[in-house]
């Protein structure tokens, strides 16, 4: 009978041993972020996004199996977690930025807390100055900042999306819409997007907060 070194065995029972911690499990993922979510709700507060606002973002990650993405605007988290929680079903990333440091604190605890830490890179600093120095390409963006900057954030990050790639806007409303011209300007930033013919730009008929919707062609 051919005898297994020492080496080989404590090898394979380290592998079979990370292959069954919950880190690697993603049922156990799951059941964190849920907890995570169920504990936090009508907890939300600093312009986080309204639950339903946060699981269409998480599910036009999913359906696209987008891997590299990039969050304007974290808050304390409630977004972020959502693209978080998708990316971790696709093997991804999220890159997000905040510059006020005890929202920063706050969301890097919750991340810590749903288990999606590795999936999460949470920088805290100020998004005028970080976009511009972010290299890509990114396939997902999510803008939720200072309204009257979303224009600017789109057009540094537009040479840096992949083919096929969707940025998404929160507080965007179609002209003609009730109290349409309080949002600064994210009415100049849906006009800017709307004027690209490479892009389809519309607002998501189920979000609560305005979730703008531009998908860039698969094909440049």
């Amino acid at each position: 009978m051919r005898r297994h070194s020492p080496v080989l065995a404590a090898l394979a029972a380290l592998l079979l041993s990370s292959q069954a911690s919950p880190a690697q499990d993603p049922d156990a993922t799951d059941r964190k972020v849920r907890a995570v979510l169920e504990r936090m709700s009508g907890r939300w507060r600093d312009m986080n996004v309204p639950e339903q606002d946060g699981r269409i973002l998480y599910d036009i990650v999913l359906k696209h199996r987008y891997s590299n993405a990039l969050e304007i605007g974290t808050s304390t988290g409630h977004s972020a977690l959502w693209i978080g929680w998708a990316l971790s079903k696709t093997g991804g990333r999220l890159i997000t930025l905040e510059i006020d440091a005890e929202r920063h604190r706050e969301a890097v605890a919750l991340f810590a807390e749903a288990g999606l830490s590795r999936f999460v890179d949470a920088r805290l600093g100020d998004a005028h100055e970080l976009v511009v120095t972010l290299p890509g390409p990114f396939d997902f963006v999510f803008i939720d900042a200072d309204k009257d900057w979303y224009t600017n954030y789109a057009k540094a990050l537009l040479p840096k999306l992949s083919p096929g790639a969707c940025m998404t806007a929160h507080n965007v409303r179609e002209p003609g819409y009730l109290g349409w011209g309080g949002r600064g300007g994210t009415g100049a930033y849906y006009a800017f997007m709307k004027g690209l013919p490479d892009f389809e730009t519309r607002i998501h008929p189920d979000s609560v907060g305005g979730v703008a919707v531009s998908c860039k062609a698969s094909k440049p």
